[in-house]
């Protein structure tokens, strides 16, 4: 039986981070270790940045020092995660590393699960759930990266946009 990949934090030099994933994925390929070792992370957000009254757009790491490993543990691949060059070792007890829990994954949103919908801009749609859930409303925009679908409904003689998950509505047929 194969063992599931869960994801673990390595702790890295601070500034490395991305030097350290590098060598995590050369390693990997060097010792064909594809089938253990399988995603790598330095988690990075986009952000604007006003200096000398110039907006410019910075990506800056949201973990400083860390980054982030998918993978099914066992000595080979922990070996070969923890001798990269610039990783002081993984979080938890010295002895055993523990991974993160579904929740702790889905909460840093390190996974994003594709989730495809069968409606689209213009669609009339049904809110399923929620205080607007039975409402009707006609889809406004759709925004898969952010997982969310806006919704214009007609509320007290108003047209009024709310902004929902995308699996929290569905296509009237």
């Amino acid at each position: 039986m194969q063992e599931e990949a869960r994801w673990y934090v390595i702790h890295t030099y601070s500034g490395y981070e991305k030097k350290v994933a590098s060598n995590i994925e050369k390693t990997v390929i060097n010792r064909q270790l594809e089938d253990f070792i399988q995603e790598i992370k330095v988690p990075t957000e986009t952000v604007v940045e006003i200096k000398d009254n110039k907006k410019r757009e910075v990506e800056r790491k949201i973990f400083p020092g860390y980054v982030l490993v998918k993978m099914i543990m066992n000595d080979d691949s922990w070996y070969a995660v923890r001798n990269v060059r610039g990783c002081t070792g993984f979080v938890g007890e010295s002895t055993k590393p523990v991974p993160l829990t579904d929740d702790e994954v889905k909460k840093l949103g390190v996974e994003n699960k594709k989730i495809e919908v069968s409606y689209s801009v213009g669609d009339t749609v049904k809110i399923l759930d929620g205080p607007l859930g039975e409402h009707v409303g006609v889809v406004d925009s759709i925004d898969m990266e952010k997982n969310c679908v806006t919704v214009i409904v007609s509320m007290f003689g108003r047209e009024t946009p709310v902004e929902l998950e995308l699996i929290q509505v569905q296509p009237i047929v």
